[in-house]
């Protein structure tokens, strides 16, 4: 057995992992780690890269370039051109990120799945009770990065983004094991709610990244702010900003995860299921079905004319 593979045993252990990677200070090692990443000194890269490679499959080959001034540069690198085709039918969300599917499904009751058998109020997440019903009967996807993925995540769409809703909050871990565990661990952990309108339907789209430890800080590039632990607001940030169908939208600074959410009529694309892997710019809902729903919804300042949105 090779040591990386000894590593892996030990850690994916449920009780090791979880001692290991939430019962410990966790903003602490966050702050830490985080300033350790920005350190521009060869050697100190080159190991921490190393030893990252025990416990993960980073793969660099399609990055833009392979070698880095900090260990920060190469978990925000960029991909070469091409590397990840976006889906252009406008029936289609395309996935914001890589990422291996988490619970996914329809939104029930204000409700949505953080792991099997393991809800959670949806308020509770978004900190917004009429977005909360506009999406009832709607789809949601939960896109978990991996620390050896690429880390920007973009458009699923040709969009407007209207609001960004700032939450900080913890960094508890957001693998598997710890889902299990920790009772409505996404609404306890730093995130920002983005509120985007689908062009040209008028449709609302919410993407809702998470931050976890390790990762307490993300950048939206149409912001000029770096959201952080340390950020304390505005917390609602309001926005009117036009981006395109593939086009980055920002990135977290290590990897988490990012939860998708479109509203009734949308259903999620062939082949998507929870323990799935995706790729930024595959098929993640389809959102044709939108159109057919006469009155999405009935809140002030969520729907475009008299707080009533109407798809035909």
């Amino acid at each position: 057995m090779t040591t990386k593979a000894l590593i892996t045993r030990i850690v994916q252990q449920e009780d090791i992992n979880f001692l290991l990677t939430n019962r410990i200070p966790r903003r602490l090692l966050t702050q830490l780690v985080g300033w350790l990443s920005r350190i521009e000194q060869p050697w100190v890269c080159a190991g921490c890269i190393a030893l990252w490679r025990l416990f993960s499959d980073l793969n660099l080959s399609e990055a833009k370039k392979t070698h880095f001034k900090s260990v920060h540069e190469c978990f925000t690198r960029e991909l070469k051109d091409g590397a990840r085709p976006i889906d252009s039918d406008p029936g289609v969300l395309a996935s914001p990120c890589d990422a291996l599917v988490g619970a996914c499904g329809t939104v029930t009751e204000g409700s949505v799945l953080q792991a099997k058998g393991f809800p959670y109020p949806l308020v509770d997440l978004l900190s917004d009770p009429d977005l909360v019903r506009y999406y009832q009967g709607g789809q949601y996807a939960t896109l978990r990065l991996t620390s050896s993925m690429y880390h920007r995540f973009h458009a699923p769409a040709d969009c407007r983004v209207e609001q960004v809703n700032y939450i900080s909050g913890d960094t508890w871990n957001v693998n598997p094991i710890a889902l299990k565990r920790v009772e409505r661990l996404f609404c306890k952990n730093e995130r920002a709610v983005i509120r985007c309108r689908l062009m040209p339907s008028g449709a609302l789209m919410t993407l809702v990244p998470v931050a976890a430890i390790l990762v307490a800080s993300m950048r939206l590039r149409f912001l000029d702010v770096l959201l952080h632990l340390r950020y304390r607001g505005p917390n609602v940030i309001p926005c009117d900003v036009g981006v395109r169908r593939g086009e980055e939208m920002g990135w977290f600074e290590h990897g988490s995860t990012i939860i998708v959410f479109a509203p009734q009529g949308a259903c999620l694309s062939e082949g998507v299921r929870e323990g799935g892997r995706v790729q930024m710019g595959q098929a993640l809902m389809r959102i044709d079905g939108i159109g057919k729903v006469d009155e999405i919804s009935k809140v002030d300042g969520i729907g475009k004319a008299d707080g009533i949105t109407k798809v035909v």
